[in-house]
């Protein structure tokens, strides 16, 4: 895995998180409300609460800007899924991937073009691992 720490983030923090990684920039908890009144329809005070849980958690900044607060993500976005995936793959299928894909699709959760992705991720795979080892091979 990588050398970021483990930070347990809250389902409700993870929306908070994906408006700072996906923004090109800083932002105020105001703009972060807005991108979530939608969905969540959260108060002002809410999502005040959930940045400064995630600011004590080390996984967002925040910087001074006045009298009000720009925060940006600290915990990159890969090594958070990377992570979360991970607990996933270990906690429900024993850390194999396969039961998962076949749990998927038992559920009809994989589309045409999800099966077509997964071929091509596999013989992609197949085609590195073939060449790795055919680069261990001693050469005479």
């Amino acid at each position: 895995m990588s050398s970021t720490p483990a930070i347990n983030i809250s389902d409700a923090e993870s929306h908070v998180m994906e408006v700072l990684w996906r923004a090109p920039g800083p932002v105020v908890a105001e703009q972060v409300v807005v991108a979530l009144s939608e969905s969540q329809h959260w108060q002002t005070a809410t999502v005040k609460t959930l940045l400064n849980r995630l600011l004590k958690k080390g996984a967002i900044a925040a910087q001074k800007d006045g009298r009000r607060f720009l925060y940006t993500a600290v915990l990159p976005r890969q090594a958070w899924v990377a992570r979360e995936s991970e607990s996933l793959l270990q906690r429900l299928f024993g850390g194999r991937v396969a039961p998962l894909v076949a749990q998927l699709g038992k559920q009809d959760k994989l589309s045409p073009t999800d099966i077509r992705e997964l071929r091509e991720l596999l013989d992609s795979l197949d085609d590195d691992q073939k060449a790795q080892s055919q680069a261990a091979l001693p050469h005479c």
